[in-house]
């Protein structure tokens, strides 16, 4: 099998996944009835998506965990979690992590 054959195979195999998972919602609607337990664990999805996305944008840098000072995105997500949880604005927290990001690649 050529590569071309395996990746229209997987781009095809991979709609027709999201297609049945999403679909199934829709079609099955109000029929499907899901255990109190799934739908308390569902509730977190969201939460842990973001996370999966944000902590290796913020965490690695060239491939390998970064934890140090030089680590610019680190540290102004932190100052814009202590702004979160200081002030509970989402427009105080995201323009002062852009503000600390900025300053620091200026600056440091």
């Amino acid at each position: 099998m050529s590569d071309e054959l395996a990746t229209w195979i997987a781009i095809v195999g991979i709609a027709l996944t999201a297609i049945a998972t999403r679909g199934s919602f829709v079609v099955f609607g109000a029929r499907l009835a899901l255990p109190p337990l799934v739908e308390q664990a569902l509730r977190f999805a969201p939460a842990a998506v973001l996370g999966a996305i944000v902590a290796p944008a913020l965490l690695l840098q060239g491939g390998h965990a970064d934890l140090s000072v030089g680590n610019h995105r680190l540290i102004a997500a932190l100052l814009g979690g202590l702004l979160m949880w200081r002030t509970r604005s989402m427009l105080w927290t995201i323009a002062g992590g852009m503000a600390a990001l900025t300053l620091l690649r200026l600056y440091a």
